[in-house]
């Protein structure tokens, strides 16, 4: 008997555009200071939420609108010098403190706009350099703050859009009824209903949708 072969799971690119942003009430205080620019004190603003409130697709339509280049916290790993306006993502997992205070006096002496984002209040994050955690708690912070339940089901609506999985009417109800309400969770169970469909060869049941709900739950904090 031939051995079956798994189909293989194509990585999920998140389209970061204007037209796929979703507005709302959680959002609308960022969306406000990212399109006054000029007002930051320094030239400088941070964003804060939880991970999915949006805070990676504004950096990317910021530095769009603005012609800023994008980096990852993660890599930056030593000093540079800002020759554009720059959006760094992730400064809660930030690989150098030095090269991150280097970078915030860099682009204010340089007059480049900077944006950053993390999961945490800047003010708040456990840094060691008295000099960085100052300029922190002084840069102004933008909360994304909690989603309502229609921002939540247009989310869920995108996500099933992007990953082009038809899920009936009931199902995608009954999903809704069974998840935490937040943007992370539907993130965490689309990409399951996606990667369950696929490797059952099958359209998104309620019996796939059980099994992704199970495997959301058996992850879950204690």
């Amino acid at each position: 008997m031939a051995e079956r072969q798994l189909p293989l799971a194509f990585p999920h690119t998140p389209r970061f555009t204007e037209a796929s942003f979703l507005p709302g009430a959680g959002n609308q205080l960022a969306l406000d200071f990212l399109a006054h620019t000029d007002a930051w004190p320094r030239g400088q603003l941070a964003l804060w939420g939880a991970r999915g409130s949006g805070k990676t697709h504004l950096l990317h339509i910021w530095a769009r609108n603005h012609g800023a280049e994008v980096m990852d916290g993660t890599r930056l790993g030593r000093p540079i010098w800002p020759e554009s306006a720059l959006a760094v993502d992730d400064i809660d997992q930030i690989q150098s403190e030095p090269a991150l205070l280097h970078l915030i006096n860099a682009a204010a002496e340089a007059g480049q706009k900077l944006l950053l984002a993390s999961t945490t209040a800047p003010g708040r994050l456990p840094v060691r350099l008295p000099d960085l955690a100052s300029r922190l708690r002084a840069m102004p912070a933008v909360e994304i703050g909690d989603p309502d339940d229609a921002f939540l089901a247009a989310l869920f609506e995108r996500q099933l859009s992007e990953r082009q999985l038809r899920v009936g009417l009931a199902v995608r109800t009954w999903i809704l009824t069974q998840i935490p309400r937040t943007p992370a969770a539907i993130e965490d169970v689309v990409a399951r209903l996606d990667r369950i469909a696929l490797a059952a060869g099958s359209a998104v049941t309620r019996q796939v949708a059980t099994r992704a709900l199970a495997g959301l739950n058996e992850d879950a904090p204690a």
